[in-house]
């Protein structure tokens, strides 16, 4: 439980870097002006976009092998902003807070890259102390 909530943590990281860094990435808080309330939207969306890459992110590899193969991986990033982009749809249209995406082809292409570095390097950095948990 710990671990997840660690890589939760990062992943809200990671998505809070990707809204400064791109232009058409941001979150939506609406009225709130809590500090603190603010950290749990963002928490709360990195836990979808986990739940969403946990669950809907494999069914689409399995179904675009061809791609994957054609594009010799490429596809992978349109992939990932996919993901991005359904993170922000249930985020922002279901509960109304949350993560906003302006535009698929450069804001969520350029979003999803800079998550998917920023995670990585934060794996990096922490893999060692979220597998002792």
């Amino acid at each position: 439980m710990r671990a997840f909530l660690i890589r939760s943590a990062l992943t809200g990281v990671a998505l809070w870097i990707a809204t400064v860094i791109v232009p058409g990435v941001h979150f939506e808080f609406g009225d709130i002006e809590s500090w603190w309330a603010k950290v749990g939207i963002v928490f709360f969306v990195a836990v979808v976009f986990g739940l969403v890459n946990g669950f809907i992110k494999p069914i689409i590899q399995i179904l675009s092998i061809p791609l994957y193969i054609l594009t010799l991986g490429l596809i992978h990033i349109i992939i990932n902003a996919l993901m991005l982009e359904i993170t922000s749809w249930l985020t922002h249209n279901v509960f109304h807070h949350g993560l906003v995406v302006d535009s698929f082809f450069w804001a969520a292409i350029f979003g999803a890259i800079v998550v998917s570095v920023v995670g990585w390097l934060t794996a990096m950095v922490m893999r060692d102390s979220v597998e002792n948990l």
